[in-house]
């Protein structure tokens, strides 16, 4: 048998973490940011951008692969209107662990694991934009040139 690679399961089964994780993540989507433990905040990062992703494309196909794991509509509407537009920019790193003290009760390491809502920094967007613009400028370039050419054998 394989060597498990994940590490220890954070409930007693394999389909109850998937359950776990998926009523995290709706929460996550619902509202913005939840307070949990540290193991689970990191195992749920990964499925919450995989799941931004999908919505970014926007496509049918996309919107049910995430009823999968999301099953309430209007989380699932919320996350491909809103939530994919504030993402539209950003290429990764949807999500931001911050951690807290302790938890009270036992001690146990405290994570808010919350929606990154800030815009992309404006020195990238000025770059793509002027990358694009040369794209843009070398692909007119030889059609002018041509049609100078034109004019001048007239």
């Amino acid at each position: 048998m394989p060597t498990p690679k994940k590490g220890p399961r954070l409930a007693s089964s394999p389909a109850h973490e998937r359950l776990m994780l998926a009523n995290m993540a709706t929460s996550l989507f619902m509202h913005g940011r939840i307070t949990t433990t540290l193991p689970k905040a990191k195992r749920l990062r990964p499925l919450a951008e995989r799941l931004i992703t999908f919505a970014k494309r926007g496509d049918l196909h996309s919107r049910r692969r995430v009823m999968r794991v999301i099953r309430n509509k209007s989380v699932v509407h919320k996350l491909f209107t809103q939530i994919a537009e504030q993402m539209e920019q950003r290429e990764g790193g949807y999500t931001r662990i911050v951690k807290i003290a302790p938890r009270k009760g036992d001690s146990a390491p405290a994570a808010i694991i919350e929606l990154v809502t800030e815009p992309v920094s404006p020195k990238k967007a000025v770059v793509k934009e002027a990358e694009a613009a040369t794209k843009v400028a070398a692909d007119q370039a030889p059609v002018e040139a041509e049609a100078n050419e034109a004019e001048k054998a007239e």
